[in-house]
């Protein structure tokens, strides 16, 4: 099951970004020219499990992104995320999210910094860890616990040779909705840094 969702979310993202591509290479006198870009992150995170008990993940992400239209454009996030334990406790957790949605950038006159928004929605899904329910029963501890994923946030890139900009900053607000036996939410901060390709 976990599987075929992020299979359906991932080959809408790949229809997304070849859309943007066929859309790119139409000719049209009023339209902007449109452009790719693949990002590779690193990212660590603020988690929370239940309300006041933090911790900390390390991990990646993969990005790809299409601008068509005056900074508009959509964008499909991968990412990956571990920890060995989760505060205090000896259980650790692992954290796969996929999400897309639109992202809208603005660049000043010289176009050395572009400053980005987004919103995006997908699944995240969670293994090697425990998802009690309200009762205290572990929910499929072995295949793990699905929930959607909402990222919401924003971040700078800085142009630097040829293809090449640096992700100088990326910080998301990230809503998961694993069991936790009190609210089943979990609001956690992703950050990250890292380079981008622009094709």
């Amino acid at each position: 099951m976990r599987i075929l969702i992020c299979g359906k979310v991932l080959l809408m993202g790949a229809f997304m970004t070849a859309g943007l591509v066929a859309w790119g290479q139409t000719p049209s006198l009023a339209k902007p020219s449109s452009s790719i870009d693949v990002a590779v992150s690193y990212n660590p995170t603020l988690n929370n499990v239940i309300t006041n008990t933090g911790f900390s993940m390390q991990g990646g992400s993969l990005q790809i992104h299409g601008q068509f239209w005056r900074g508009l454009g959509v964008v499909a996030d991968v990412a990956g995320l571990h920890t060995v334990k989760m505060r205090s406790s000896t259980v650790g957790l692992d954290l796969i999210t996929v999400t897309f949605g639109p992202r809208y950038t603005w660049s000043p006159a010289n176009h050395r910094y572009a400053f980005f928004g987004q919103f995006l929605a997908g699944e995240a899904n969670g293994f090697n860890s425990v998802f009690p329910n309200k009762l205290g029963y572990n929910v499929d501890a072995n295949n793990g616990a699905n929930s959607i994923a909402i990222q919401t946030g924003g971040g700078m890139n800085v142009s630097l040779r040829g293809r090449l900009q640096l992700r100088a900053f990326e910080v998301n607000w990230l809503r998961t909705q694993f069991p936790n036996t009190t609210t089943n939410v979990q609001n956690n901060v992703r950050m990250g840094t890292g380079v981008i390709y622009k094709f």
